[in-house]
């Protein structure tokens, strides 16, 4: 149960950073709303808030999180701005998951 939580909680942290990001991006850059920026804000405080409710040592949670972070910050490329993947797409983000699999699981003394 505590790695479905934990997986849970990297995917959601995910998804609020790029969320946030995205919409302050889309305020500076394509000239959107400022209430725009203001849900982005929204957005990272909930990343940042997420994070917090993980169980395990912040600091290899953190490091586990670029892992998860690079998988959805390609396929929200892939689905929002419609950036395909190639090969070495995929392939690098094999290894940011074997990577984070080994920061979150591997067995420690």
């Amino acid at each position: 149960m505590n790695t479905i939580r934990t997986i849970s909680l990297l995917l959601i942290a995910g998804l609020a950073e790029i969320i946030g990001v995205y919409l302050i991006w889309g305020w500076i850059r394509n000239s959107r709303p400022a209430w725009w920026a203001l849900l982005g804000i929204g957005a990272l405080f909930v990343y940042g808030l997420t994070q917090t409710l993980q169980a395990l040592n912040f600091g290899r949670v953190f490091s586990a999180y670029g892992g998860i972070f690079i998988v959805l910050a390609l396929v929200w490329g892939w689905l929002v701005d419609g950036q395909t993947p190639d090969r070495w797409d995929w392939i690098g983000v094999s290894f940011a998951l074997l990577g984070a699999s080994i920061i979150l699981w591997a067995p420690r003394p």
